[in-house]
Parts: C-alpha cells; sequence; structure tokens
C-alpha cells in the first residue's frame, strides 16, 4: 500500500498507524514554553513582516503566504548552515508499519549541505488562509512518521503547519501525537512563534552537536 502526504487524512492515519492524538503532551509543552530572548533587532524586523500579513493574508494564495510572511520569517531565525538547513519541496518517502509514505512537503530541517539527507524535526505545511488542499495536519504528520522511522524511533519528531495566519505545532512520540491551540500570527503570538521557532534550531543544533540522529 503507498499513500502520498498529501491524500492523508488524520482518521486514516490513526487508524492505519494505530496512533492515538492526546491532550496533555509534556513534550510539546516542554518545547512551546521554553524560554529564549528576542532581540530588539528582531522584534523591529517581526512587526514589518507582521504588517504584511495583516494587509494580506486573507488574499494571498499559498506561495504568496511563504514568499511574502513564513520565508521571512525563517530567514530571520536563519537555519541554514554547513551541518543543517531548511529544505523546501524536496522528495521525501519511507516505509511505516509496511506502508510506503511519500510527498514533497513544504519544508522540512534535515542534515546535508546541498542535500537533504537525514530529516530532524520538523515539518511545515503551508496552506492559504480561505479553502486549504487537503488536510496539513495529517500532511505534516504523515511526514513526521517517516522521520520518527529513518530517526529508529530515538528521539521525539516535532512538526508544524500553517494555515493562514494560524500556525499549529505538533510533537509525535512512538503511536502518540499531539497538536497545539492555533497561535495567530497577526497578534503578538508572533513572537512566541518566532520564540518556538529559535528553540526548534536550538534542539537541531544540540541534536547535530552529539550525532544522536
Amino acid at each position: 500500500m503507498t499513500l502520498n502526504f498529501k491524500d492523508c487524512t488524520l482518521e486514516q492515519l490513526d487508524e492505519s498507524f494505530n496512533l492515538e492524538q492526546i491532550d496533555d503532551c509534556q513534550i510539546l509543552q516542554t518545547w512551546l514554553y521554553e524560554k529564549l530572548d528576542i532581540s530588539d533587532l528582531e522584534r523591529q524586523i517581526i512587526v514589518i513582516i507582521q504588517k504584511n500579513l495583516k494587509n494580506h493574508v486573507h488574499d494571498w494564495n499559498e506561495m504568496e503566504l511563504i514568499q511574502h510572511f513564513i520565508g521571512p520569517i525563517f530567514s530571520l531565525i536563519n537555519f541554514s548552515s554547513k551541518k543543517f538547513g531548511l529544505f523546501a519541496e524536496r522528495a521525501f518517502s519511507g516505509t511505516v508499519d509496511g506502508i510506503e509514505l511519500s510527498g514533497r512537503p513544504d519544508g522540512i530541517i534535515a542534515s546535508g549541505f546541498r542535500k537533504p539527507k537525514k530529516p530532524y524535526f520538523c515539518f511545515q505545511e503551508y496552506k492559504k488562509e480561505k479553502e486549504p488542499d487537503g488536510d496539513p495536519a495529517a500532511q505534516a504528520l504523515a511526514a513526521m512518521l517517516v522521520a520518527q522511522e529513518i530517526n529508529e524511533h530515538k528521539h521525539p519528531i516535532y512538526g508544524c503547519y500553517v494555515r493562514g495566519q494560524f500556525w499549529f505545532f505538533m510533537a509525535l512520540q512512538d503511536v502518540k501525537y499531539c497538536i497545539s491551540q492555533p497561535y495567530t500570527a497577526t497578534r503578538d503570538d508572533i513572537f512566541d512563534i518566532f520564540r518556538i521557532l529559535k528553540v526548534l534550531k536550538n534542539k537541531v543544533a544540540d541534536l547535530v552537536e552529539h550525532k544522536q540522529v
């Protein structure tokens, strides 16, 4: 059996892989509430990027959302190094419980310099505000399941999907996963979103340093 990320639903993934969505997820809470400073310069740039979002979020299509808002946020954090990076629209596949899952996630953080090798935590599915194509939560979770297999279940897998102004963060460990309440990027939540992503970068860097991947 073969499934493409874009065709998956949460119900289908739950049934196919005996997954359980839980509400009380310490792994996700630890990630979301870890403290980390944001500089004055970063705050100034974030406000500029946010103003563009407020003016256009209801009209942008998926690519415009990526180019005008999500891309600048990730660029400000700068996930790119000689050891790992943020890769977009790269083919990605694996077999989980005898079922092949494949697709091209909008964004993955993986080891490698010129091309992704081994995935780390975060997978994003960027969707426009109105009439999104498919189930972005399921698409992200399907990719996270593949990453978990590639990493031999050695550590939790973190994910994120975006629907217009709303950001949802995810965590997966073994067969249990959780999804955060939405963070609204047009409000002060944007500073939490930025902090959470900076924390993620530190987590990835720590894994690379200790080669726990």
